[in-house]
């Protein structure tokens, strides 16, 4: 028996810990993370490396060192025109009708699994670097993150680069309005991808609101009320997807705190330890001066005692009156060189000893410093860096507690229901956008577009008549 079920997809808040389960949010079941698939894991630098290296060195050739690309994905996530990624969901039901652990639950997955196998073949330039299926929340649903690229680009800039507008026009979606994107012609029609398969599985594909059964003349208020009842079915689906999405990031924000506090801590654990190394390595450093200071008045000793015993002429005992040259040389004057030589190559040798262990000492101690200089460097850094992992909490708990205090003054519910009103009359005001606007295609569309606009005008002018006899009686 086919069943009848919508099929949502959106733009996600990209939040690669969440999708990996790098966290557990308030949302997710800890129970069944291990039922998550996963697709695709790989880190977003690799990947922006694999797909622009090349491009970056072809566009630096002959280009001044200032205007040279130095790191594309440092560039690209500085930057304010493109985001280093995009996050597509898409999810069949909800989780009152394609609910996890139920029969049609599994069944969700199963369509949502094979609509996966193909989508890198389906989008060649929607890079795949993370994709994961989620069954441990309220619906089975499917988290996308690609890179979307161009390849063969004449115009400014690097000849493979990243752009969203551009990799989906290759694809063959080239945008309307601002309410009919590339981007939302492509989920429009991934949409209809997945209801392809959702129905080789007896899942029909429920758009409400779209189609209108014929009733007679004289049924005409209860026809009028039919397209009432499912116009608010239809905005019950998009705002229980939309719910669910809020929920969702509201959780991923609280976890992004928590995160944030024990990086924080880390930092604190890494600085006191860096201190303590600093703290050693001050302390070596002041031995080795210390010791170099002792070995010094040796050297001093050994090189005054050399001095002295070079000066030979002085140290000569003067000759007996008879006494003849051979019995001089030999009695006095040789034993006195031997015994100066003996000193002096004792000396030497404790010169030549004496230098071995200064040098040795000089070189521990400039590795000494060396290790201080880069201990204190590592210091700074981790100090800059818990400077700004504070700043960054500081910013998340303001909005945090922002959050917390509108709910606690309004009430969760009050909140909610103001969030959906928003999305409520913000989708009503695209539509009414979307239908001022004479749609470009055939004369068939164009006809259906005059006739669906006629419609609405003859209803607000029956609802202003209505006002208007309320306000004269």
């Amino acid at each position: 028996m086919t069943m009848k079920r919508t099929i949502s997809g959106m733009i996600g808040a990209g939040s690669l810990a969440h999708n990996r389960r790098d966290f557990i949010a308030e949302n997710v079941d800890p129970d069944r993370v291990h039922l998550n698939i996963c697709y695709q894991n790989e880190n977003l630098k690799d990947v922006y490396k694999e797909l622009f290296d090349d491009s970056v060195e072809r566009y630096n050739v002959g280009k001044r060192k200032d205007r040279q690309i130095t790191n594309y994905y440092e560039k690209i996530r500085q930057g304010k025109q493109e985001k280093l990624f995009h996050e597509v969901i898409f999810q069949i039901g909800n989780c009152e009708d394609m609910a996890v652990g139920t029969v049609e639950g599994e069944l969700a997955v199963k369509v949502l699994n094979e609509y996966m196998q193909d989508f890198q073949k389906r989008n060649p330039t929607l890079r795949v670097f993370c994709c994961y299926l989620h069954q441990d929340e309220a619906t089975p649903h499917l988290h996308i993150d690609f890179v979307p690229y161009v390849t063969g680009w004449k115009g400014k800039g690097m000849d493979i680069r990243v752009s969203l507008k551009q990799a989906l026009k290759s694809l063959g979606f080239q945008g309307g309005n601002k309410h009919d994107t590339e981007l939302n012609q492509w989920i429009n029609h991934e949409k209809e991808v997945l209801a392809d398969i959702a129905k080789q599985y007896g899942i029909e594909w429920e758009q409400k609101g779209t189609h209108e059964e014929h009733l007679d003349v004289y049924n005409f208020k209860k026809k009028e009320r039919k397209k009432e009842v499912q116009a608010l079915e239809q905005e019950k689906e998009y705002l229980t997807a939309e719910n669910e999405g809020l929920t969702a990031q509201i959780a991923e924000s609280k976890a992004d705190i928590q995160l944030l506090k024990e990086d924080k801590e880390q930092a604190v654990r890494d600085k006191e330890a860096a201190e303590k190394r600093a703290e050693k390595a001050e302390i070596e450093l002041k031995s080795l001066e210390e010791r170099r200071e002792q070995l010094q008045p040796i050297i001093d000793n050994v090189s005054k005692e050399i001095k002295e015993y070079g000066t030979v002429k002085t140290l000569l005992p003067e000759a007996g009156a008879l006494e003849r040259a051979g019995t001089y040389r030999d009695k006095k004057v040789k034993p006195l060189f031997i015994q100066m030589k003996n000193k002096i190559a004792a000396m030497a040798a404790q010169v030549k000893e004496l230098t071995k262990e200064v040098e040795k000492w000089k070189n521990k101690y400039q590795k000494t410093k060396q290790a201080y200089n880069s201990v204190q460097k590592e210091l700074d850094d981790m100090r800059k860096d818990n400077q700004k992992l504070l700043e960054e909490k500081n910013m998340l708990q303001s909005v945090s507690d922002r959050y917390d205090r509108v709910v606690r003054v309004m009430g969760i519910d009050t909140v909610e229901a103001a969030v959906l009103q928003d999305i409520h009359n913000q989708k009503a005001l695209e539509e009414k956008r979307r239908m001022e606007q004479m749609p470009k295609g055939s004369i068939y569309e164009r006809l259906a577009w005059g006739a669906k606009k006629s419609e609405m005008e003859n209803q607000q002018r029956k609802k202003n008549k209505t006002k208007n006899r309320g306000m004269e009686i």
